[in-house]
């Protein structure tokens, strides 16, 4: 049908824009692009071809280095479960942050980032970088990992030369924790060195890994994060599903029980920007989830975090707390929901029934919206929009809320289904980002891959 056409020529025309266009896409230019498997090692020549160019135009040597690819990730449950107690699932999904990087040994770091061409150069000596708090540059990643290894004992005394560009979504696929989790490897190999306190396990992880990136965020930048996006991006395997068991802090992965093939995951960019953590309400909610967790520990035994709550619990604190503590109590009442379905979506995932994932997250979405209140009126109007498409399985809100994407699971066959719908629909639903929207349809990847032939 001439529809059919329209919407297949605008895909070729979003592709070859996107791939004319990769270093303007991370941050607040979306340009209405289409994401696609088929076009993920063009962007990636692309990205390389873009980082040697910006490192030829700034002088940077970076020539012979290595090139270190980190993921994205999708959160399949629970979000915002970490900093509550829950166990977590998800996967690593083929948005990535690329660093190029090539050792010096005068103490110096020289760093360029194609996704802030205007900031130039950022330039400063190993152990020299300004107090906590104080930056807002994206020279904060970087400056706070040199802060955060140095604070722990780490002795640095090699600096480097680096490109860095990404094309993550903003808000809700974790490229602050993806370009973290890159930068503590990247110091430490440059430096010949290994985790102090947590031996690398039999896959070459350690969770210390994991203490370093979310130390860059909790105690340099200030932002409370938890560490539910650097455990699903540094032990994301392709493939397979991560599943940590936060007692332990064990990983196991989950093989998928059908064909990748029969499904996609939708990453859908609203256009809008959202502030840090910090600022957000994602930091009231852990305030408020703090808070409850401590009336539980006062009142049960054993009882920590609210997903340590029994039913017989559980039900006690909903009569005892509900009336003077509604709100507390709907924070409540989502995470123990949510922990309840958990064990549901890991036997899907592994059945192969990807009807059930897909219904699963929409149920997860839900209590988040209502009962949870972390999400947005903009995220809302994406899944409102693709919830009406057939194929699509289930859609919620990801990550810290407020703003950013959404996500969604969707039949293989239908993404472009949805992106005509969301083309159609939201610009009308949210002019003043009828130009900034994006649609990204992603695929289970590793989360951390090195590439060093490609320089």
């Amino acid at each position: 049908s001439k529809a059919t056409v329209s919407v297949l020529n605008w895909v070729l025309t979003s592709t070859m824009h996107r791939l004319n266009n990769i270093a303007a896409h991370i941050e607040d230019s979306p340009q209405n692009v289409v994401n696609t498997q088929s076009n993920v090692q063009a962007e990636e020549k692309q990205a390389i071809a873009t980082i040697e160019e910006l490192a030829a135009k700034h002088g940077l040597d970076i020539a012979g280095g290595n090139v270190r690819r980190t993921s994205s990730r999708f959160c399949l449950g629970v979000e915002h479960g970490d900093y509550n107690g829950t166990e977590l699932f998800g996967v690593g999904t083929d948005r990535f942050i690329w660093l190029a990087y090539k050792g010096r040994t005068d103490g110096k770091c020289r760093m360029v980032s194609a996704n802030f061409p205007q900031d130039g150069v950022i330039e400063w000596e190993l152990g020299k970088v300004p107090p906590p708090g104080i930056s807002n540059s994206w020279a904060r990643f970087p400056q706070g990992a040199d802060y955060v290894l140095q604070g722990a004992g780490y002795k640095l005394s090699r600096g480097f030369d680096a490109v860095v560009l990404g094309n993550i979504p903003g808000g809700g696929m974790s490229r602050s924790a993806s370009l973290s989790i890159n930068l503590i490897l990247t110091y430490m190999e440059l430096n010949n060195l290994s985790p102090r306190n947590i031996p690398y396990d039999a896959n070459g992880k350690s969770y210390e890994i994991v203490d370093l990136a979310q130390k860059i965020e909790n105690d340099y930048i200030g932002s409370p994060s938890g560490y539910l996006d650097q455990i699903m991006i540094y032990y994301a395997k392709a493939g397979l599903g991560t599943h940590f068991l936060p007692k332990t802090r064990e990983v196991k992965y989950v093989p998928l029980g059908c064909s990748s093939d029969r499904f996609s995951i939708g990453a859908l960019d609203t256009g809008t920007n959202r502030p840090g953590l910090e600022k957000s309400t994602y930091k009231i909610r852990k305030e408020e989830c703090d808070k409850m967790a401590e009336m539980l520990a006062a009142r049960f035994a054993g009882v920590k975090q609210i997903a340590d709550l029994d039913e017989a619990q559980y039900q006690t604190a909903m009569k005892e707390f509900g009336e003077a503590h509604p709100g507390l109590c709907d924070r409540m009442r989502y995470i123990f929901e949510a922990k309840g379905r958990f064990n549901e979506m890991l036997a899907a995932w592994k059945a192969g029934d990807v009807e059930k994932v897909g219904a699963i997250f929409r149920t997860d979405g839900h209590g988040l919206r209502d009962l949870y209140k972390i999400s947005g009126p903009e995220l809302e109007s994406m899944c409102d929009i693709v919830r009406t498409v057939p194929g699509v399985l289930g859609e919620r809100m990801l990550g810290g809320g407020d703003k950013g994407a959404s996500g969604c699971i969707i039949s293989a066959g239908s993404e472009a289904h949805v992106l005509a719908a969301v083309q159609s629909a939201y610009p009308r639903s949210r002019p003043d980002f009828a130009d900034k929207w994006a649609v990204h349809f992603v695929k289970v990847c590793d989360g951390v891959t090195d590439l060093p032939w490609l320089l």
